[in-house]
């Protein structure tokens, strides 16, 4: 597998943990998902409006969107775990465009990120997505340390690479539309 291959096919299996999370984040009991937690952010809604903070600022970044640090100043927190969903998946798929629409130079052709009083730094592509990969796994994670403390059970979120795995998911990725990445 090549690095532009391997690109895409992370971004497929953001959409597809992202999913799964949302999924037992929208069958939460009433305050669950706003609840005081231990965790770096202190709930579950606030973790999650994070990763999409970031993502709209990552994206933005790897787009040449022209907003730079904009894209996470602006951002406004979601309130409703229904309306959070939609706009993650809708980010989710423009990840994934956006790694589908990359040729193998674009890895390693550098774009302006705005760092506020740090400047203009230029990042290659390939970079800024592991980063943004990176990110979302990391922060996922949390989510799902907090979900044990939750009427739902958390999801398994590491069935998505391997053969073996597919028939554990394959109605979830027909669903979701995300083959192709290889």
């Amino acid at each position: 597998m090549d690095l532009l291959t391997h690109n895409r096919s992370m971004a497929r299996n953001n959409r597809w943990s992202n999913d799964r999370l949302y999924r037992a984040v929208l069958a939460l009991k009433p305050g669950e998902f706003e609840a005081l937690r231990t965790s770096f952010f202190p709930s579950i809604k606030e973790t999650l409006n994070h990763i999409l903070g970031v993502d709209h600022l990552y994206l933005d970044f790897v787009e040449e969107g022209g907003l730079g640090a904009a894209a996470a100043d602006d951002f406004v927190d979601f309130d409703d775990a229904v309306e959070l969903a939609a706009a993650q998946a809708a980010s989710d798929r423009r990840l994934i465009a956006f790694c589908d629409r990359l040729q193998h130079h674009d890895l390693e052709r550098r774009v302006m990120t705005d760092r506020r009083g740090d400047g203009m730094i230029p990042e290659r592509i390939g970079d800024l997505l592991a980063h943004l990969f990176i990110h979302q796994i990391h922060h996922r994670g949390q989510v799902h340390a907090m979900l044990s403390g939750t009427s739902v059970e958390p999801p398994q979120l590491d069935e998505f690479f391997l053969d073996y795995d597919l028939r554990l998911r394959r109605s979830e990725v027909e669903r979701l539309g995300l083959g192709g990445a290889d």
